[in-house]
């Protein structure tokens, strides 16, 4: 999953984006409100963090662009704006979430999981599939009851197509999920990640869709 970071505390912005790159997510950092416009107009998001009090653009009129501009995107607001007027404020222009600085990384990374389990239509916390089970929270994959380790980037492509089964996604939209700016893409990394996940988890639980992407089947 790709998750746009918007803050300007240097501090708080380097301890979050650490920690969900090492919960494999894709993430992409920017430090004021007319970057964070620039990224959500160039890239496709599976949720944003949004910090209100931002310089160039505030971040509550980030959230209303956002949403006069259509776009469905979970948004998690994280901010010290802790009075409960601000709260609604934040609430009613469109964010899907809120939570006042400073705050738990763990509660952050359940409301974080939280979202994008909603943003999939889904209420479960575990995603079933035949025999093969994640659960997002301890990132265990079972297959038949049995443990299967997997790679980050594994995990980031099955956990997608695993929680909208039927849902074809291309191989630009599985990269988008896989790698940040910064990151280096070969053109072949969604192809070897699949290739790798139906050897571990058997060969139809993710199908090609040729010209189109991947996608796992409904059941």
């Amino acid at each position: 999953m790709r998750l746009l970071l918007v803050e300007d505390d240097m501090m708080i912005g380097e301890a979050v984006l650490d920690l969900l790159r090492a919960e494999t997510y894709a993430v992409d950092w920017v430090r004021d409100g007319k970057m964070a416009e620039s990224a959500l107009a160039t890239g496709e998001y599976d949720l944003v963090l949004l910090d209100l009090g931002l310089p160039g653009k505030d971040g509550l009129e980030v959230l209303r662009g956002i949403r006069a501009g259509k776009l469905r995107v979970p948004v998690l607001v994280a901010t010290a704006r802790d009075a409960v007027p601000q709260r609604i404020e934040g609430l009613d222009a469109g964010a899907d979430d809120y939570i006042v600085k400073p705050y738990d990384l763990d509660e952050l990374l359940a409301r974080i999981r939280a979202l994008l389990r909603r943003s999939a239509g889904r209420a479960e916390p575990v995603y079933e599939y035949q025999n093969v089970s994640i659960n997002p929270a301890s990132r265990e994959v079972l297959v038949d009851g049995q443990p299967v380790l997997l790679s980050a980037r594994e995990w980031a492509v099955l956990e997608p197509l695993l929680a909208r089964p039927g849902l074809i996604l291309s191989r630009a939209q599985l990269e988008e999920k896989l790698f940040s700016w910064k990151d280096e893409v070969s053109s072949n990394a969604v192809e070897v990640y699949v290739h790798g996940l139906r050897k571990k988890l058997g060969a139809g639980v993710i199908q090609n869709v040729r010209g189109v992407g991947y996608l796992v089947p409904k059941v």
